[in-house]
């Protein structure tokens, strides 16, 4: 069987990020039209050029805001001119904010007369912009998008989750309970369009090293391993970070017709870490 994706049409929001780049060029070696979708326009058509130059394959960068309808819509102007009618969405923009993490891992003798690196000290506007831009920064992407599939009777949508969605990680509650959602929405999607011929599941990465997080898992100096670093490590069977090219062949089997019956399911590529107990 063909993967059958060459000429298609995806969208990427959080495109010019280092997975979801990565995801983009993946798609665009398989000969798929790719729209690069960031805040920044510098950014996206950083992204766009180096794809059509690697690949010939057709990109147009577009600086977009996941949590503002009007700017998805003028988005979604500029693809059909420039590419044509949707295919696949990769519901790619997430992030944290230090404003939404707590210092403490948990509460101990220790820091308990210091409630302000702790839980208690949530600044409750950080935790809302980091669970907007993680659940809503997917809905609003897939209401707009959308669209054209459900003419087409054909598409997919792939929800960005990660390995907070099974078991949250110490220090960061917003990005945790904000992906977890987003599974329970992959869930729900995948069978409110389970009859219109648009599939949608989701893949949860495990660790990379991203621009986000490098210097909170690497010493920026030594390139040594943080302890929190190390912890990951230790928790991951294959002992390493995930390499970015290594969400393609998961993400090209997810919207080709390899897995024309698959929907509703939440893929974790993580070297084992969901896996392994820590024993």
């Amino acid at each position: 069987m063909e993967l059958n994706v060459k000429n298609k049409v995806a969208v990427i929001t959080g495109g010019s990020g280092i997975l979801c780049s990565a995801m983009a060029r993946g798609l665009a070696s398989k000969g798929v039209k790719t729209a690069i979708l960031n805040r920044n326009q510098e950014s996206a058509d950083k992204v766009a050029n180096d794809i059509e130059s690697t690949f010939g394959a057709k990109s147009v960068g577009i600086s977009a805001d996941v949590l503002n309808k009007e700017s998805l819509e003028k988005a979604l102007d500029i693809i059909h001119q420039e590419l044509g009618t949707i295919d696949f969405l990769i519901n790619g923009a997430g992030g944290n904010a230090a404003s939404a993490t707590t210092q403490a891992e948990m509460i101990t003798d220790e820091n308990i007369s210091d409630l302000e690196k702790t839980f208690y000290g949530l600044q409750m506007e950080g935790f809302d912009n980091v669970f907007d831009l993680n659940f809503k920064g997917t809905l609003l992407p897939s209401l707009i998008f959308t669209k054209d599939m459900l003419d087409k009777k054909s598409g997919v949508v792939i929800n960005i989750s990660s390995m907070n969605s099974y078991t949250p990680l110490t220090k960061i509650p917003a990005y945790s309970a904000a992906k977890a959602a987003i599974n329970n929405f992959t869930q729900w999607m995948a069978v409110h369009f389970a009859q219109t011929g648009i599939r949608v599941n989701a893949i949860a990465p495990g660790f990379f090293l991203t621009n986000q997080n490098r210097f909170l898992l690497v010493d920026e100096k030594t390139e040594a391993p943080t302890p929190r670093g190390q912890k990951i490590i230790n928790n991951t069977p294959m002992g390493r970070y995930g390499d970015a090219d290594e969400l393609a062949g998961t993400l090209l089997y997810l919207v080709s017709d390899w897995s024309k019956f698959v929907t509703g399911v939440v893929v974790p590529v993580d070297g084992g870490f969901s896996a392994f107990s820590g024993v």
